[in-house]
């Protein structure tokens, strides 16, 4: 009986030890299984899970935009004072919630190209006011021609549409005709073919974006999603580490972003890495040579010393469009000192993206003005004039995250807790039965 006993004791602890065992076996099997499963769904194929939400997105996006009203537009006209601005806002839109058009499928460069039909919803219940809410902005116009066409004798001729139109360096404006676009009265008087609408976004509604063509992941899962040709930062492969370095393109200004790991945070249950956009991003050529294609002026930029902003004239068609992050921040100090009613802030005004999966892009439109009209020959400094500032969020979805936790971290999770429970158990139960074991002997040794 004493013997049938030890062998029971024994039994119990072999037992156990295999448990311990299993369990350790289980965890790189488990992680095993858990990365070829989100390498098979996370290609940009038909059947996946990432292209149903890829194709036509599972989260909302919303673009929330202020709008800076010029508060002294006659003082600055006349005396060339500083400008005094007021934020005004939050106004919201829905945007990118078009399905993806034209998809195409290469089989043998592993890419899928595609366009992004563009679309925006106002919602009011987001906004303070409505689409119809007046600004004292930029003229667009008047402030864009001379850039375009710097011509002397045409900048005579110019000047008689101007003071015709009655056209002056600000103008008031609806929050819908600044944004989409309205018939310029300045611009209509040209009796030349020249496009008549201006906005800050025309044209954008019934248009596309594209044509993008990112890799879809089939030969190489760490491709996935990365441009081939055009790339929109929407999407990003999986198994991010925080040493990665995430490139980004944004095709409304035309160039490409990169950003670095700040942070990890927890999203509705599901843990995610920030990545957010540093201030060499917005760096002088000097401090950042990547940035030496975005100086294109020498005089208003000091021969591309300043930093802060980026020109993206080029992208506009010629036109004096700048960016930066929203109030000057990180910008040199002479950039803002021309202008009253700023507060950068670091927290409010950076720029970031939530991996995975939602992402935030905040930039701000700049127009840099200069003095050619003797409509305006009162200004005697050049101004980099704050139009608006935008924050894109996409934030997923209650519905989103729940299935997203259902079919990734929660069968990590449980995995997880299935092979703590083994290794757990089975060496409680080696231990427990072992010393029973010895006890026994010492027993039977007496």
């Amino acid at each position: 009986m004493g013997c049938d006993r030890n062998c029971g004791l024994i039994a119990g602890a072999v037992i156990g030890a295999l448990m311990a065992v299993f369990g350790g076996i289980l965890m790189p099997v488990g992680d095993m299984l858990i990365e070829k499963t989100v390498k098979k769904e996370a290609v940009l194929e038909e059947g996946t899970i990432a292209f149903k939400s890829w194709v036509k997105t599972g989260h909302r996006s919303l673009q929330t935009g202020w709008i800076f009203d010029v508060q002294d537009p006659e003082e600055v006209a006349v005396n060339s004072s500083k400008i005094k601005v007021k934020q005004r806002g939050p106004y919201t839109y829905r945007v990118r919630y078009l399905a993806k058009e034209n998809i195409t499928q290469d089989s043998e460069t592993h890419t899928v190209s595609f366009l992004q039909p563009n679309g925006a919803i106002f919602e009011p219940s987001l906004s303070v006011g409505t689409e119809n809410d007046t600004f004292t902005v930029l003229n667009l116009a008047v402030a864009a021609v001379p850039h375009l066409y710097p011509s002397a004798f045409v900048q005579i001729i110019v000047n008689i549409f101007i003071k015709k139109s009655n056209s002056s360096m600000f103008q008031k404006r609806t929050l819908k005709e600044l944004l989409w676009g309205y018939k310029d009265p300045f611009l209509s008087l040209i009796p030349y073919p020249v496009p008549t609408t201006v906005g800050v976004f025309y044209p954008y509604h019934n248009t596309a974006d594209g044509v993008y063509k990112v890799f879809n992941g089939k030969d190489d899962i760490s491709k996935v999603a990365i441009i081939d040709t055009y790339k929109d930062g929407a999407s990003f492969p999986p198994f991010i580490e925080k040493t990665r370095v995430l490139q980004f393109f944004s095709s409304d200004i035309c160039r490409s972003f990169y950003a670095v790991f700040g942070a990890e945070i927890n999203l509705k249950g599901i843990p995610v890495y920030r990545f957010i956009l540093p201030s060499l991003a917005f760096a002088s050529p000097l401090q950042n040579p990547d940035n030496h294609c975005f100086c294109t002026e020498k005089i208003i930029s000091k021969t591309c010393t300043l930093y802060g902003v980026l020109d993206i004239g080029k992208c506009k068609g010629g036109k004096p469009v700048y960016i930066s992050l929203p109030h000057f921040l990180h910008a040199s100090p002479e950039i803002a000192e021309p202008v009253e009613g700023l507060s950068p802030n670091e927290e409010e005004h950076s720029t970031y993206l939530d991996v995975e999966p939602v992402k935030k892009l905040i930039y701000i439109v700049i127009i840099i003005f200069n003095v050619y009209y003797r409509a305006l020959k009162g200004l005697k400094q050049n101004y980099m004039v704050p139009v608006l500032w935008l924050n894109e969020t996409g934030t997923i979805g209650d519905e989103k995250a729940e299935m997203f936790r259902n079919q990734v971290t929660g069968k990590i999770e449980l995995l997880g807790l299935v092979e703590m429970i083994l290794i757990s158990v089975g060496a409680v139960m080696f231990t427990a039965f072992m010393i029973s074991y010895c006890a026994c002997r010492l027993k039977s040794v007496k």
